[in-house]
């Protein structure tokens, strides 16, 4: 099973990372966290790397509906999307596929939770 969803699109990166963000807002997604990858791997490591960028998306409704389920879920919140630049104008998007992830959890009350926040994730990258 593939433990990510994803998209390639034609795009200049800063551009992907505005549109990402609004699909997301369309779903009723917030970005909470942005990581730069590009700029950390520099500034930690001084090694160059492509533009890649890491958002951490929630739906707060969601999120409660889960955390009233499992309490440890906020150790898998929030969810990882990706921008990543692969050269050319082209840019993959990708988020993380939350049924896959809740199979590392012993909780059948998560599955139709995750696979609402999955559908949700789908549309956001498919409307891109």
């Amino acid at each position: 099973m593939k433990y990510y969803i994803s998209k390639k699109i034609s795009s200049d990166f800063d551009q992907a990372v505005l549109l990402v963000t609004e699909s997301l807002k369309k779903e009723g997604f917030g970005v909470l966290t942005e990581i730069n990858l590009q700029e950390k791997l520099k500034e930690k490591l001084n090694v160059d790397f492509r533009k890649y960028k890491i958002l951490g998306a929630c739906n707060p409704a969601y999120a409660y509906k889960a955390l009233q389920q499992e309490d440890k879920i906020g150790t898998m919140l929030p969810c990882s999307v990706i921008i990543q630049e692969l050269g050319n104008n082209e840019i993959e998007v990708a988020a993380v596929d939350p049924v896959a992830s809740m199979m590392a959890i012993e909780n059948p009350d998560l599955a139709g939770i995750a696979g609402e926040i999955k559908e949700k994730l789908e549309r956001a990258i498919a409307s891109m």
